[in-house]
């Protein structure tokens, strides 16, 4: 077998010398042989192959860590491992795509609390929190008022106060002015301030330090609503008869669904679908969805946690919220499916209809 030169190979593959000795340093791609008198290094023509996949991955912007499992899997586990980091990217992507449409529009001087509609809009809001069937607590908390909608999911020994605290750190947003272009950045600082309230609930020490919770809230400035979301509660809205989930769980077990590891219907029945890959708590991951969402008259928002999503579907979350006229009467509704399908879980239900102002 004839072995090629590093710089025909380098050619051949599209990697450049100094690239292709990086790799065999890393062990990524090892030579086929090394002289052992001068270290030139010479590679098989049927390493092209594994080559070539090295350089598309690094055009993906995969990690080198990462590309070095793919290299050592089969062609179909291999493909899996690149779907997934994919998925992970777009995730991402989305992200930061929602924050810089936010910076362009404030640096533009497109003030975000203006209204795009000839009226001006207000909030018909209502909350309700119940225990459950099964547990002898509630560990939510949800609230409703004019301009903040909220709600914390606990867990732990203290989760019933770290959930209170988290809410009630975010409700000074209710009477705070905070400019349009500080939005954003005012619910960060609420949920710090969230944050700190929820480690205050224990202290380094104490039985009480797995006190945690999640937080799903938005904030509205008359023409739009500021998202912050941690944790497996979520926010749906109903818009023109459509439902949409506009949060994205925290979950272990969402984190598979995205990287292609995990159908939705094998989720549903994961031991460990209630697992969070983030949250309020010490030790947690904190780091907060933000973005902004437009509302238009007739929108119809639910939060909830996941005492709902959980056991009641989706369609029937639907049908309910489209054929419920007001939020008081659609939150019990809701709070009774939940019951009605054995209440495993306290769950917590905040509708608020956009509504031109009388």
């Amino acid at each position: 077998m004839e072995l090629l030169t590093i710089g025909a190979f380098a050619k051949a593959s599209r990697l450049s010398p100094k690239a292709l000795r990086l790799y065999d340093e890393l062990g990524l791609l090892t030579p086929a042989r090394v002289d052992p008198d001068t270290g030139y290094r010479r590679y098989a023509p049927q390493q092209l192959e594994q080559a070539r996949l090295v350089a598309w991955l690094r055009r993906l912007g995969m990690p080198l860590a990462r590309i070095r499992r793919v290299c050592a899997l089969e062609a179909g586990e291999a493909a899996g491992e690149i779907r997934a980091y994919w998925a992970r990217v777009e995730a991402d992507t989305a992200a930061r795509r929602d924050l810089a449409a936010f910076l362009v529009d404030h640096l533009t001087g497109k003030d975000p609390a203006m209204s795009r509609t000839t009226a001006p809009l207000a909030l018909r809001y209502a909350a309700l929190s119940d225990t459950g069937r099964v547990r002898a607590s509630n560990q939510d908390t949800a609230y409703a008022g004019s301009r903040l909608l909220a709600v914390a999911d606990g867990y732990g020994s203290a989760g019933a106060p770290a959930s209170a605290a988290a809410v009630e750190a975010l409700r000074r947003l209710e009477t705070e002015t905070v400019p349009a272009g500080e939005l954003l950045g005012a619910l960060e600082d609420a949920l710090g301030r969230a944050e700190q309230a929820v480690h205050g609930v224990s202290a380094p020490g104490d039985d009480d330090t797995d006190a945690g919770t999640t937080l799903t809230a938005m904030l509205w400035t008359g023409s739009q609503l500021a998202l912050v979301h941690i944790g497996d509660s979520r926010v749906h809205l109903l818009r023109d008869g459509e439902l949409f989930q506009i949060t994205h769980d925290h979950t272990v077990v969402q984190s598979l669904i995205d990287e292609g590891r995990l159908t939705p219907e094998e989720a549903a029945s994961h031991p460990q679908r209630s697992l969070l890959m983030r949250a309020l708590g010490r030790g947690a991951d904190s780091t907060p969805d933000l973005r902004l969402h437009d509302a238009r008259t007739g929108d119809r928002y639910l939060l909830c946690s996941d005492g709902l999503s959980t056991v009641v579907p989706a369609g029937d979350i639907h049908r309910v919220l489209s054929g419920t006229p007001g939020p008081e009467a659609a939150v019990r509704a809701l709070v009774d499916l939940a019951n009605a399908s054995g209440g495993p879980d306290n769950v917590s239900c905040v509708v608020a209809d956009v509504v031109e102002q009388p």
